[in-house]
């Protein structure tokens, strides 16, 4: 089962995801909390994805969405922890010139701290 949890941090928010992420109620949970951040104005994103096992095309798009909200806004998203399954989707879909990856959180952090 897939849970998203929320952190307030970092003059922003870190979204802690884990499970499975394949179109169904997770994937809608995570665009509503996605919705509501660019509802709040919120410029700072991180996701953390160190629990995550499976993302499928809906999720990823849920994603794609998310940045492209936030940078017209002038926002940031970075993706952090990301395993290597799910990181070579990223590389396969050319998405990895899209997001800002870290390999850790506190980097992710300390990029967004700036």
């Amino acid at each position: 089962m897939a849970k998203i949890k929320v952190e307030k941090q970092i003059g922003g928010v870190i979204l802690h995801l884990s499970g499975k992420f394949i179109g169904g109620d997770e994937t809608e949970e995570l665009k509503q909390i996605l919705t509501e951040m660019s509802e709040k104005d919120e410029k700072k994103l991180i996701i953390n994805m160190a629990d995550v096992t499976y993302l499928n095309s809906t999720s990823l798009g849920i994603l794609i969405s998310a940045h492209t909200n936030f940078t017209k806004r002038g926002g940031e998203i970075i993706l952090c922890n990301i395993g290597k399954s799910i990181e070579n989707i990223f590389v396969i879909t050319k998405l990895t010139l899209v997001f800002k990856i870290t390999e850790t959180l506190e980097e992710a952090i300390k990029i967004l701290s700036n």
